[in-house]
């Protein structure tokens, strides 16, 4: 596990995944078939827990002011802070994985269980996965 910094608030737009955990897959080939220029910008992949349900969202970084709306999506933020991270190469074929990255993610002192878990897919062979620290 590594310590990495986002240093401003990010601004992603996204489909909310109702079936979690199927259909993300689909929500993705979705939203990368709907934005030009495929993988040339960061994807993110966004959970937490709400009354006992997991809520999922498939995002891309908005680039461009009103991509949101443009695309009929949701807008949310990736907040800015520290977060602990651990990478997944190759992850195409271990998103059987995930799962348990993230409960490692969770079950370190250091983590902020109040704050969503963020999947953060760099490139189409890098993603890291990702949950904010507590404040110091």
């Amino acid at each position: 596990m590594k310590t990495i910094t986002i240093r401003k608030d990010i601004s992603v737009f996204g489909i909310q995944v109702r079936t979690f955990p199927n259909g993300v897959g689909e929500a993705y080939d979705k939203l990368v078939k709907m934005i030009p220029g495929g993988f040339s910008r960061p994807y993110y992949g966004i959970s937490y827990m709400e009354n006992g349900k997991m809520i999922y969202y498939a995002a891309a970084e908005e680039l461009n002011p009103g991509e949101a709306e443009k695309y009929s999506c949701e807008r949310l933020s990736i907040k800015k802070g520290k977060y602990l991270a651990e990478e997944l190469l190759n992850w195409r074929s271990k998103v059987h994985q995930v799962k348990d990255i993230f409960q490692r993610l969770v079950e370190d002192e250091r983590t902020d269980k109040t704050t969503p878990g963020v999947e953060w897919y760099k490139n189409e062979e890098e993603m890291l996965c990702m949950i904010k620290t507590i404040s110091q």
